[in-house]
């Protein structure tokens, strides 16, 4: 084929009815496009065999991840201009069902068809998983082993030294990443207002940063649970170098079957969007038997935005495929609802999303000043799976898709005494 950049690029406007907004670059070395964007680059037809077998989004990250596609020019740029097409295509976007009866469209799938070539698809990338939404004990346990049990070292490239895989809390933009999640570590303190003797449970507890953080700096004794055998055993030499051994534990244990409360607090910070929307009240009541009278409650929670028909929501496909298997977002008065169901009063609800963009763009940065270290300590699937996710979430901070909450919240008493302040957000 001479010139397949230009074929390519009028089948897929033919096929969207919208002009591509980037530029193609076909496996013969030729371009189409507007030559000031960025460019798709197809680098074989076995990309567009992907993306006919299984269209949509989860043919684009199938493609990507093993190589078949990638982005020539800045990354953000790039997923910015295809965004109305692939995550804001809104309510009344049309169905590939409703879309395929048109004969324009059907004329364009013959057309790409053709410039695949006339073989079976190919098998996914390794690095895809089968998500079941089952939120048992055994499939919680699975799915957080392919997030997190990928490498400490792994971690640390794109994390940096501070460990904290969550939203960071900027001052500045100009900031540290170290700064900014010292700053957050130190909010979820002071709103749960710990003081030396208590005891904290950390669900979720990640590498021991929270754990850490709380027993040094309140004299708090911690609790720590992950359900990652490699983040326990990080944390765990993390406390002990700390000379912390004697105020932090650190449990491969599921939230659900923590029997030692009461708590004076519990600390939840990016791990409830693991639970689930079935299993989320069970959560909620859980945490809240835990604590005694009085004490608080803080999640950390990324939310989605609301749907007009909440029944028709379904997961990202990538997101569930390659980054967090069987993990649920939920509108952040569906958390509160929740929360309030299971006996809470919530208190406060701060929302944090222009921080979490910040938080990720520094990320990206990190894992592409080590690109090539990065891909000998994963795997080079693994490491643009994460970039891509990174990216992106970061836009999708940036456009208002998505946002990240801090929820505080009181096991009140029955006498009302929630030993709350009198001014909010004085966290003392």
């Amino acid at each position: 084929m001479a010139d397949a950049a230009l074929r390519l690029k009028s089948l897929i406007e033919q096929l969207l009815g919208v002009p591509l907004p980037v530029g193609i670059r076909a496996w013969d070395g030729s371009e189409a496009g507007p030559p000031e964007a960025p460019a798709l680059v197809v680098h074989n037809r076995r990309a567009l065999r992907r993306l006919l077998w299984k269209p949509g989004e989860l043919g684009l990250a199938r493609a990507w991840v093993a190589g078949d596609l990638d982005i020539d020019g800045d990354l953000y740029t790039a997923l910015d201009l295809m965004a109305g097409l692939i995550w804001e295509r809104g309510d009344d976007a049309r169905t590939l069902a409703q879309a395929i009866r048109d004969p324009e469209v059907r004329a364009a799938v013959r057309g790409l068809v053709r410039m695949a070539g006339p073989y079976p698809p190919p098998a996914p990338p390794r690095e895809e998983v089968r998500a079941r939404h089952l939120h048992t004990r055994h499939s919680d346990k699975r799915a957080i082993s392919h997030h997190y049990d990928v490498g400490n070292d792994f971690y640390e490239l794109v994390l940096g030294p501070s460990m904290v895989y969550s939203c960071a809390y900027w001052d500045s933009p100009d900031g540290t990443l170290e700064d900014a999640q010292r700053e957050k570590l130190e909010l979820v303190c002071r709103k749960l207002g710990l003081t030396p003797g208590q005891r904290l449970l950390d669900v979720g507890c990640g590498w021991g940063s929270m754990a850490v953080h709380a027993a040094r700096e309140h004299g708090v004794s911690v609790v720590g649970i992950t359900l990652s055998q490699e983040q326990a055993a990080y944390a765990r030499k993390r406390v002990a170098d700390e000379g912390l051994a004697d105020r932090v534990e650190i449990r491969v244990q599921d939230y659900r079957d923590v029997a030692d409360g009461p708590y004076d607090a519990i600390s939840s910070i990016g791990m409830a969007e693991h639970v689930g929307a079935e299993q989320y009240l069970e959560y909620a009541r859980v945490l809240h038997t835990l604590l005694k009278p009085g004490g608080r409650l803080l999640n950390h929670q990324i939310a989605r935005r609301p749907q007009r028909d909440e029944s028709t929501y379904s997961v990202d496909p990538f997101i569930d495929a390659y980054v967090f298997p069987d993990g649920e977002l939920a509108p952040i008065g569906s958390t509160v609802t929740q929360l309030e169901r299971a006996g809470f009063e919530v208190r406060d609800v701060e929302s944090i999303r222009e921080h979490y963009a910040l938080t990720l763009r520094r990320w990206v940065a990190n894992l592409e000043a080590e690109w090539a270290r990065a891909r000998r300590l994963t795997s080079f699937g693994r490491a643009r799976v994460w970039r891509l996710y990174m990216a992106a979430s970061a836009l999708a901070f940036e456009r208002n898709r998505i946002g990240v909450n801090q929820v505080l919240a009181v096991r009140t008493p029955q006498d009302g005494a929630s030993g709350m302040p009198l001014r909010s957000r004085t966290w003392n």
